[in-house]
């Protein structure tokens, strides 16, 4: 163990002043934060967790998120580092073949995180399969909530955005997706939550991490974000029994003009959304004040994905499309709760789906991004309970000059 300053760091076992370094990480030029120790005894009871972060490191550095040699290769599989394959049913120790439409590629990801039991759980928690969501008569009618559904919301997405900034902070270039996911599923559960993407359909991580040309539904893993990358994080929390659901795209270090015009017209798509919603509006509307706005800006506006009904279930009726010209039916009434999520790209809207069966990229590789809100509709307008906080890092800078 080396030495390290005092009084800058802390223990990553037990949060004390830590005076020593893992020697593993110097020599792989890590970051100092989560590789320093009080002692040797809180190193030696965090070895068994904390050596993973020496395996991320090494494939990350191959590149291409292959495994440069047959050793790497084998310490990836004995460490449960591993490619997602049949929507996180299965795992594989090779890159799959695939026509990637851009320069991004899957890494290995790490073993499913462990929920504590005494966390209240969806039904889909421990075998992968929503069991009441799918047969609810909720997927065809759209609720009104009552009170104490409302309440119990407000309660949960003021959590789940609290968890959102808590990863909000983390993002700068040399940090793994994978390490954002442990701070996701640990924020969540330490206010109480279970986070509501984890083995949802078999989806094998606690958020979504969308890179780049990522659409949506990106798995977490080992890549080391870079400089000039744009990510969307989306954090959902299961909480006395509802869900509250939102997302945000953020810059990460220096990033080109063209991706910051992308990312704030996304931001102003959803403004302009949440803006006409009130009772007596039509669900329809919702995309045609989107497509309006994005396609004056010279970009498109994804069809494959829409907004939708939340509360006791995770998603329900209404659907709420982001295009221009969409089927769907029915007009706002107060007590209804929903998302709008609109995912807008710079090139094509059409999106083609990697070999995991989860993420979902632009067909000409160009680049996406997407903010989400859950939303109350009210007697007078519209609440946004998942609305930013006064303790919300200030992370985007058109948001300055208002």
């Amino acid at each position: 163990m080396a030495d390290v300053a005092e009084n800058t760091l802390s223990c990553a076992r037990c949060g004390k002043p830590a005076h020593l370094q893992c020697p593993k990480c110097i020599e792989l030029k890590l970051p100092r934060e989560g590789a320093a120790f009080c002692s040797q005894d809180c190193f030696k009871d965090s070895w068994s967790s904390h050596k993973s972060v020496h395996l991320k490191a090494k494939l990350s550095s191959t590149g291409t998120g292959a495994p440069s040699d047959k050793n790497l290769e084998k310490d990836a599989v004995s460490e449960g580092w591993q490619y997602c394959m049949r929507r996180g049913q299965s795992r594989t120790a090779k890159l799959p073949h695939f026509d990637w439409t851009g320069t991004l590629r899957p890494f290995p990801i790490s073993r499913n995180r462990i929920v504590p039991a005494h966390i209240d759980k969806p039904d889909w928690a421990v075998d992968g399969i929503p069991k009441i969501e799918p047969n609810s008569e909720l997927q065809h009618v759209v609720e009104i909530k009552t009170p104490d559904q409302i309440e119990r919301l407000r309660e949960t997405c003021r959590i789940a955005r609290e968890v959102l900034d808590v990863a909000a902070r983390m993002i700068h270039p040399g940090v793994t997706t994978d390490e954002i996911d442990r701070v996701v599923h640990e924020a969540t559960i330490a206010a109480g939550g279970y986070p509501s993407p984890l083995n949802y359909n078999f989806f094998p991580k606690s958020c979504c991490t969308s890179v780049n040309e990522v659409i949506c539904h990106g798995i977490p893993d080992a890549r080391k974000l870079e400089d000039g990358d744009i990510v969307n994080v989306d954090v959902t929390v299961y909480y006395k029994g509802v869900h509250g659901d939102l997302n945000e795209t953020y810059f990460v270090g220096n990033v080109d003009e063209e991706s910051r015009q992308l990312v704030q017209c996304t931001y102003e798509c959803l403004e302009k959304a949440i803006s006409i919603v009130k009772p007596g509006v039509r669900f329809r509307e919702i995309g045609e004040v989107i497509n309006r706005h994005a396609t004056m800006s010279g970009l498109s506006v994804v069809k494959s994905y829409c907004g939708h009904g939340i509360g006791e279930l995770f998603h329900c009726a209404p659907n709420i499309p982001h295009y221009a010209r969409n089927k769907a039916v029915g007009v706002m009434k107060a007590g209804q709760t929903f998302t709008i999520e609109p995912m807008i790209n710079a090139g094509v809207w059409r999106d083609r789906m990697w070999p995991d069966g989860w993420t979902a990229v632009t067909a000409d590789g160009k680049r996406s991004a997407q903010f989400e809100h859950t939303l109350l509709v009210t007697e007078t307008g519209v609440e946004v309970l998942t609305a930013r906080l006064p303790s919300s890092p200030n992370v985007f800078p058109w948001l300055n000059q208002q």
